[in-house]
């Protein structure tokens, strides 16, 4: 008897991301300036096969089951690509990984068998029976709707209960309904519809070979990029109605999704990952020099990182801000420590964080935090090179290249100089003269602020020096210290095409590529009418072609072919 569908597809899938390394390759993406694109077809780019990330898999794990274990956070770390941890052609299955899937489901599925039983009381006795074979078919068939995100084919279902009769023969009971149970689930955890989320798209297509994406994968695309997990009730509801059909039936559902807590979650999750947040703590290897920086102790690190969360938390969904105020606020968000190490009088007396008016002669936005300052800098002093590199790389979408052949040294720490005099050999050396004219000007506006990321006036004794320059901008020229920058990023047109850029690449989990051009362009649009809202912005992002759409293929026999053939040994 064949086995299972669930129990044929995880061994030849995860066998054949382990032996290529990938399911498809990883694709370029062009940071150059775009010019406005004639939208006459529907375009949806790639629609890569997308495997759920460690966060993904434990509040999926919680919504489905209640079991809030968080077993993904023993999982290998996912490989990052373009900055982000979701992208689709980088998350390969290592056969650790495959093991450790494996461990969890059976963790999982003991935990759960035992109250999912519930639903089936004719097992208690007669597992082995029509009517507990019954009550199992029900089951599966309701509990597998949204594991899989997409109700299961008869043949599926039958397939589950067989495996459940095969299983309660190997508990330690004659018909042991909990252990057929647990085997089940065990299957269908390991299951790629589990893991990942497979897209056919409806059978006709709308446009040669352009497919609609069926109402549940749409569900499913709209609840793990609003929310990072699996449907709710409603969404399920509207795509059993087929009711996410239409642009505006799918804007509704985003818009309501937005009002949910997930969403901010989802949210603080493309911060941690486009800002660098979640590495503030990494900080703590390094630390800072204790002579320079006495006041300095890893207990700040989860502080810094809580301030910046807290504060883009705030602007976008307590003062629906746009994308310039997040860059121009003159204020923060702080608990008393904090803003004991910020020096700011007055300030909150718990431990809560608080909205905190700061000098806006000192500080604007996002890129002032102590957090960003402190991780884009060094041990033993700031660094115009990292904080310049951030600027151009995650907010300009510019990534200047390294020329080859060159590793690069930073200077000696000399305390008779400004770090600024100091990396002046960047300008005079020809070998660093190419890529460090364009991080340096801008890297040193922020010389006001030292290795912690508080404000000096001086340096070493001597005047801090904190004019800087942009150059191969839409805002180009000279500017006078980190708070004047952000107020001329606040207006560049390219930083808030950046923003799209980047919130594309986080909610598709790819890069953005040619053929994304119309795509882009609705969702930029769209953000431009809104006064560059960032939650006008991810409603857009469900309205376009790449999201509703996706090109007509035979995913099951592709991969199903490919499966067999690397579970075969085949290269």
């Amino acid at each position: 008897m064949a086995e299972p569908r669930s129990l044929r597809w995880p061994i030849g899938l995860l066998l054949l991301a382990s032996c290529t390394g990938q399911f498809g390759d990883l694709p370029a993406h062009d940071d150059g300036e775009a010019t406005a694109p004639l939208c006459t077809a529907i375009e949806p780019g790639e629609s890569p096969l997308r495997r759920m990330t460690r966060v993904e898999y434990d509040n999926t794990i919680s919504d489905l089951l209640g079991d809030d274990s968080r077993p993904a956070r023993d999982f290998v770390p996912e490989e990052e690509s373009l900055g982000f941890n979701n992208q689709a052609a980088a998350l390969v299955v290592s056969p650790l990984l495959a093991e450790q899937y494996m461990t969890a489901a059976e963790g999982v599925a003991a935990r759960a068998a035992g109250k999912l039983l519930g639903e089936a009381p004719a097992c208690r006795d007669a597992a082995g029976g029509d009517a507990c074979r019954g009550e199992i078919g029900a089951l599966v068939a309701s509990f597998g709707k949204r594991a899989f995100r997409r109700p299961l084919a008869d043949d599926e279902i039958a397939d589950f209960v067989d495996l459940f009769r095969r299983g309660i023969a190997l508990g330690d009971t004659p018909d042991d309904a909990s252990t057929g149970l647990a085997l089940v689930l065990q299957a269908m955890l390991q299951s790629p519809h589990f893991l990942y989320r497979v897209e056919l798209g409806m059978p006709d297509p709308v446009e040669g070979d352009v497919v609609p994406l069926t109402s549940y994968e749409v569900a499913s695309r709209l609840s793990y990029l609003l929310w990072g997990t699996m449907p709710d009730e409603a969404l399920f509801a509207a795509a059993e109605q087929g009711a996410l059909g239409t642009a505006a039936e799918i804007e509704a559902q985003a818009r309501r999704m937005l009002e949910d807590p997930r969403a901010r979650e989802a949210v603080k999750g493309f911060h941690r990952q486009w800002l660098g947040l979640a590495k503030i703590d990494e900080i703590a290897a390094g630390g800072k020099d204790p002579k320079l920086y006495p006041e300095y102790r890893d207990e700040l690190l989860p502080l810094f990182q809580a301030e910046t969360e807290a504060f883009l938390d705030h602007a976008i969904f307590e003062q629906d801000a746009s994308v310039s105020a997040l860059f121009t606020a003159p204020y923060s968000m702080m608990n008393r420590e904090l803003a004991e190490f910020y020096g700011v009088e007055g300030g909150p007396k718990g431990d809560a964080f608080e909205r905190v008016e700061l000098d806006p002669s000192q500080r604007a936005g996002f890129v002032t935090h102590a957090g960003l300052l402190a991780l884009y800098a060094k041990p033993n002093r700031s660094s115009p090179v990292h904080r310049g590199r951030f600027v151009r790389q995650s907010l300009l979408c510019q990534i200047p290249p390294p020329p080859p052949d060159v590793v690069p040294e930073p200077p000696m720490v000399d305390a008779t100089k400004t770090t600024r005099e100091q990396f002046s050999q960047h300008v005079s050396d020809p070998g660093c003269k190419s890529c460090h004219t364009l991080l340096d000007p801008i890297g040193f506006g922020f010389e006001h602020y030292d290795a912690l990321g508080r404000w000096r006036d001086a340096e070493n004794g001597i005047p801090v020096d904190a004019s800087g320059e942009l150059t191969q901008t839409d805002i180009d020229g000279p500017f006078e210290g980190a708070v004047e920058l952000a107020h001329r990023l606040a207006q560049s047109e390219q930083v808030r095409t950046c923003v799209v850029k980047q919130w594309f690449r986080f909610g598709y989990g790819r890069a953005e590529q040619s053929e994304d051009s119309c795509s882009i362009a609705q969702a930029t649009q769209a953000f431009e009418a809104s006064g560059y809202n960032i939650r006008a912005l991810l409603v857009a992002l469900t309205q376009t072609d790449a999201f509703r759409y996706r090109r007509s293929l035979d995913v099951a026999g592709d991969a199903g072919g490919a499966a067999e053939g690397a579970a075969e040994g085949e290269p």
